[in-house]
């Protein structure tokens, strides 16, 4: 099977949606692999096909055809059951619009993916603290997220992604909706979590300034890879 420190293997993916009578391919025959500790930026034009493979990446769609490997377990055969559990235990999501409760604490959105995963009580609470200190929030665990500025918010989103100690982090445009100096210190979260803490980084981004501080970049083009550097 080849580097045992392989996380993500994509054999032949392809993906297929249908518009009207026609059939569209949105990815066309990706074979990748991404090994532990990397921090990879998957880039490209709208429609290149990078939001389909963040989405099979993340377990939220399945392939038309190929297969997918996390941790070497091949999720392109689980359930939908077996997928959501996945998600929750493998993959720690950040999005562009931060996706968090809007009336709700700071350290309650952080402690929600671990309700899930039943983990409860002062264990749950520990860790969150944890995570919320980590991201630079320690001081704000009972303010609102809508009282939150961006940035700020976002650090919530990635403080979340992190309580269930997942084994890869996908970041969809993460500083999109942020201004540039808000966007580089939630870029400089995301290396500090990768050098210091070994996590695995897919990042998708149109940005190339942002791509530039991955490791390694990904050129996706019409549902294929163009180039990497």
């Amino acid at each position: 099977m080849g580097n045992d420190n392989v996380v993500i293997r994509l054999n032949g993916i392809t993906k297929n949606y249908r518009m009207g009578r026609e059939w569209f391919p949105a990815l066309k025959g990706i074979n990748q692999e991404i090994t532990a500790r990397e921090f990879v930026a998957i880039m490209g034009p709208s429609g290149s096909g990078k939001s389909t493979m963040l989405n099979i990446l993340g377990c939220l769609d399945g392939p038309s055809e190929g297969k997918y490997f996390l941790n070497g377990k091949d999720v392109s055969e689980f359930s939908e059951n077996r997928r959501t559990e996945v998600r929750n235990k493998e993959i720690g999501f950040v999005f562009q619009n931060f996706n968090l409760l809007p009336r709700t604490t700071v350290l309650e959105n952080v402690m929600l993916p671990m309700l899930y995963a039943n983990v409860r009580g002062k264990e749950a609470r520990r860790k969150a603290l944890e995570m919320i200190e980590l991201v630079g929030l320690k001081g704000k665990e009972r303010n609102k997220s809508n009282e939150l500025s961006g940035g700020e918010m976002q650090r919530v989103a990635i403080a979340r992604a992190l309580v269930n100690n997942p084994s890869v982090i996908l970041a969809d445009e993460p500083t999109g909706n942020l201004d540039s100096k808000r966007g580089m210190e939630i870029m400089e979260i995301f290396k500090r979590l990768n050098q210091d803490k070994g996590i695995t980084i897919i990042l998708i981004t149109h940005e190339p300034e942002i791509g530039d501080l991955a490791g390694r970049r990904i050129h996706m083009r019409d549902g294929h890879i163009e180039r990497e550097d």
